[in-house]
């Protein structure tokens, strides 16, 4: 959904924030919610940028939970550096209140809305582009999981059922599969026959969390590379972003996700699969920064199936796309017919590269422990 200049200003009317409006932009980056870059003048001439974001209800059926998870995690955050450093030197993420106080406004277009600041002199990145940016992000995650270790689960809500819970994301593909409303099956089978022939490995976090093995923490269930602000001018992690699907999860996805984003050289929707691989360089620099601010809370069995993590996650990943493309393309956002079948693809590629390389991931990781 666009919208004209003069409707990103009323929007921006109806939330506590100062100075003149000067023009607003659509953010074209994400496949979810829509997302305006909104610039002020204060009357002492100082320039203030702000997010607007409009909360896909496709996605989020409950968007008034998902505001609240967001503004319990925001304000733990936010305390706990004003604690330790005394001041938020724009290092974290901060909700701005509608004018009635209430964390969003609601009805406006038809949806809820709700606003951040914008952090300056950053940018996002979907492609890693040197270890030390994959080091950071890693050191940002692991340090945004022990923000929030301490924050019980239960102050926290689901806000999508299931979101990481892998053999349901692939019982739901076998039932698109044997459906078939799209009559897409015929063009697919070779990525069916590899995600079926790894059928005995999609359960294999959730048995150790049934068990008692895992610990069920605090996520934030989508650690993207470009859900990490970087400084443009250090490549230093600033800020870790989109908190809509923070809920109860598991460390390990989280991690899994990170390296399933940040070690491939090549975007989720690469058409050549050739250029897919996963970078063991990444993915030690990833270790490195994530267990630099993680290792305190992460138990031995979870440090152990890290690399195992990342190969469950991108073939989660996988099933979910081609999931997608055989119901229609309802749930991400496409730009071309074949867009989520590419993103499927590139996953599949990016498991296969894991498997070549998960003893010396395994390795890396146990080299670390011992050190």
């Amino acid at each position: 959904m666009s919208i004209r200049k003069d409707d990103i200003a009323g929007i921006g009317s109806q939330f506590a924030i100062n100075g003149i409006f000067v023009e607003g932009e659509e953010v074209q980056s994400g496949h979810i919610n829509t997302t305006y870059l909104a610039t002020y003048r204060n009357e002492d001439g100082e320039i203030r940028r702000y997010i607007f974001q409009r909360i896909n209800e496709n996605v989020f059926s409950e968007p008034l939970v998902v505001m609240k998870n967001i503004e319990r995690v925001t304000n733990h955050i936010n305390r706990k550096v004003f604690r330790k450093k005394r001041d938020f030197g724009g290092q974290t993420l901060n909700l701005y209140p509608g004018k009635d106080g209430r964390n969003c406004i609601v009805g406006v277009f038809g949806g809820i809305w709700r606003c951040y600041n914008y952090i300056e002199g950053c940018r996002t990145y979907d492609v890693v582009e040197n270890t030390r940016q994959a080091y950071q992000a890693a050191k940002a995650f692991g340090a945004f999981q022990d923000l929030v270790s301490d924050l019980p689960i239960e102050k926290v809500e689901v806000t999508i059922p299931g979101f990481h819970d892998t053999p349901r994301r692939y019982a739901r593909l076998i039932a698109a599969m044997k459906s078939d409303a799209c009559d897409r099956v015929k063009d697919v089978q070779k990525e069916i026959d590899f995600i079926t022939s790894r059928e005995s490995i999609v359960g294999v976090l959730l048995d150790h969390l049934a068990a008692g093995r895992l610990i069920e923490r605090v996520t934030h269930n989508d650690t993207k590379l470009n859900n990490v602000m970087i400084d443009e001018q250090t490549d230093e992690a600033v800020c870790v972003i989109d908190l809509d699907t923070v809920m109860p999860g598991l460390a390990l996805y989280d991690f899994g996700d990170l390296i399933r984003g940040a070690t491939s050289p090549v975007a989720e929707d690469e058409p050549d699969t050739s250029k897919v691989e996963m970078r063991l360089p990444m993915f030690e620099a990833i270790v490195e920064g994530y267990l630099e601010t993680a290792a305190s809370f992460l138990t031995p069995l979870e440090i152990d199936l890290l690399p195992f993590s990342a190969k469950l996650i991108s073939l989660e990943t996988g099933i979910r796309f081609l999931t997608d493309y055989l119901e229609g393309d309802k749930y991400f956002r496409i730009h071309r017919d074949s867009h989520n079948l590419d993103r499927c693809k590139t996953q599949l590629a990016l498991v296969k590269s894991i498997e070549d390389q998960e003893d010396k991931m395994l390795n890396f990781v146990k080299k670390w422990q011992r050190a």
